[in-house]
């Protein structure tokens, strides 16, 4: 799977590298980044999770 963060939605509540730390990290600015763009079958879901708690749809998944 593929994840992606847009920079122009986020906007810091760090739900996503709360729940999937090994996926994101925070910014400067406390914007979530993405750090592993291809997401192992072992934290899919947790990344998953992380995309459905964003307050602002800002986490893009695909396959």
């Amino acid at each position: 799977m593929r994840i992606e963060v847009d920079p122009d939605r986020c906007e810091g509540h760090a739900r996503c590298w709360d729940i999937s730390p090994s996926v994101f990290e925070l910014d400067e600015q406390g914007h979530g980044t993405v750090i592993l763009p291809e997401v192992p079958a072992e934290l899919a879901e947790q990344a998953a999770d992380a995309a459905r708690n964003c307050p602002e749809r800002a986490i893009t998944v695909s396959d």
